[in-house]
């Protein structure tokens, strides 16, 4: 990366979150020029934020529903003028698009807090209710940032006034909530929400709750007080949480567990080395793992990584996957291949999908990422792209990658205190039963006027951006899966990071 360090940030004192209204728009998709769907566009116009630009997507499936999450107004110090939504009832055929209510200075009816960020979005069927997950600061410059959960019992078409899931004062960060959704588990209907508190060095934490979102418990810790950031909590049929997530400074992935309800956490494992060879052009894009369940409980964890590109000297990475049925064993990492090793291509930001109908051997896995076809570029050359590909075997062989968008130049994109960002996430999620997958990414076109987003030199917000929230249309991308070998890699590398002694953050 140019300008920040190669494989970690560091938050600045004044980065900070927000959100704000709930706003209806048409049922009907709009239609992007390469066969995509738009489903939501960032209408906010305070001139402190980058408009119109939309970031970092998360979605859940839950029968024919689909619920995405995503900031709205880009900051450049850190979050979004609000957390917007977007709903599919039917597959993901036609969309609903909304913003939360209560929530931003700028929300319809406005709330307390000046920013919103790191949106996350879990179904909790024992309730039926739909959780968006996120994080709020009423003092861009110091903080505290509050985690709290807008609720919806109207099948996420409308979302109703946040409520508090940790407000303990600190800078907490990286929130992620899911539930319980198995009716034969013990613990149907409880929802977890994991975080980790920057104040106290990236302490992670995890909340419980066990009526629908209304009230969560105190927040627990593991044994160990792992140092964590950016986790994926899943849930595997039997009720055990298992939650895999970078260690502080993205070095490794970790993993540890709840058997009881959340009322106590194992102290983590090392399920695997993470390697990542900083990526071109000053994108911003911390190695977040995306982590999803089968029917059997196995999961599955899959990042970017450069082992098995020189050694982590060709300055590109790959994507690697690894699984597990209990989440204290993993499997040795596997290259997924989205490219040939030596090809120059570059992979970043994954979103791992699976089929929650399919199990095992024959587990329908889709993965949407972006990518640079060459690493050697600059902001203004390196151009940006999006990618899937699916396996239809558990991840043992895969399907030739397909180009979803692109190609994006980088200055198209809204500039952060950490480069020009189009995510630290995004996600794809898979309708239990269908045949295709519904990934959910952000589309950056030319800015009007051009060529900038943002002012490159003082990081000043831009008007013209156009960087909004798109999708396949229902149907499009086939889980047909390949046969090109998913490869065992190394579990390491003679790689040596030194120099890494803070903690990470990934806003």
């Amino acid at each position: 990366m140019t300008g920040i360090s190669r494989f970690r940030w560091k938050r600045p004192a004044f980065l900070a979150l927000t959100f704000s209204l709930l706003l209806t728009f048409s049922m009907v998709s709009l239609a992007f020029a390469a066969g995509l769907t738009q489903i939501s566009s960032d209408p906010y116009t305070n001139p402190t934020s980058n408009h119109k630009t939309q970031v970092e997507p998360d979605t859940f499936a839950f029968g024919n529903t689909i619920v995405s999450a995503f900031q709205s107004g880009r900051f450049f110090d850190g979050g979004g003028s609000n957390i917007g939504f977007a709903t599919s009832t039917n597959g993901g055929a036609t969309w609903t698009h909304g913003f939360l209510p209560s929530s931003t200075i700028f929300a319809t009816p406005a709330g307390i807090y000046q920013r919103a960020s790191d949106a996350s979005v879990a179904y909790d069927a024992k309730h039926n209710v739909w959780l968006i997950s996120w994080l709020g600061i009423k003092d861009p410059s110091a903080g505290p940032v509050d985690v709290l959960v807008s609720r919806s019992t109207d099948g996420g078409l409308t979302f109703g006034a946040p409520v508090v899931v940790n407000a303990s004062g600190d800078f907490n960060d990286k929130n992620w909530t899911v539930c319980d959704d198995t009716a034969s588990s013990p613990f149907y209907g409880h929802c977890y929400t994991e975080f980790d508190d920057f104040t106290k060095l990236n302490l992670v934490q995890m909340s419980t709750s066990t009526n629908g979102g209304l009230k969560w418990g105190a927040a627990k810790t593991t044994p160990d007080k792992a140092c964590v950031i950016g986790g994926q909590p899943v849930v595997q049929p039997n009720g055990t949480v298992i939650v895999p997530i970078d260690d502080c400074l993205e070095t490794a992935i970790l993993s540890f567990r709840s058997t009881d309800g959340g009322k106590t956490w194992s102290t983590t494992v090392l399920a695997a080395q993470l390697l990542n060879d900083g990526h071109p052009g000053n994108i911003r894009s911390p190695d977040l793992p995306s982590a999803e369940v089968d029917k059997s409980g196995r999961v599955y964890v899959v990042w970017t990584d450069c082992r098995t590109e020189n050694f982590c000297n060709s300055g590109n990475n790959d994507l690697l996957l690894i699984t597990s049925d209990d989440g204290i064993h993993w499997t040795l990492p596997k290259r997924i291949p989205a490219n040939t090793v030596g090809s120059g291509v570059d992979i970043l930001i994954p979103g791992l999908g699976v089929d929650r109908s399919t199990s095992g051997k024959s587990a329908h896995l889709g993965l949407a990422y972006y990518f640079f076809p060459n690493i050697n570029c600059t902001p203004s050359t390196c151009q940006l792209n999006v990618g899937f590909i699916s396996s239809t075997n558990g991840g043992k062989s895969w399907s030739a990658p397909e180009q979803l968008a692109g190609p994006m130049t980088l200055t198209w994109l809204p500039l952060t205190t950490q480069g020009f960002m189009v995510a630290d996430y995004i996600s794809t999620s898979i309708v239990p039963g269908d045949n295709d997958a519904t990934p959910v990414f952000q589309v950056a076109k030319a800015p009007t006027p051009p060529p900038n987003c943002s002012n490159l030199s003082t990081g000043a917000p831009g008007q013209g951006c156009d960087q909004a929230t798109y999708t396949t249309p229902e149907d499009l991308l086939k889980m047909i899966g390949g046969t090109n070998a998913a490869n065992d890699v190394a579990p390491s590398s003679p790689i040596n990071k030194s120099g890494l002694s803070a903690p990470a953050t990934a806003f």
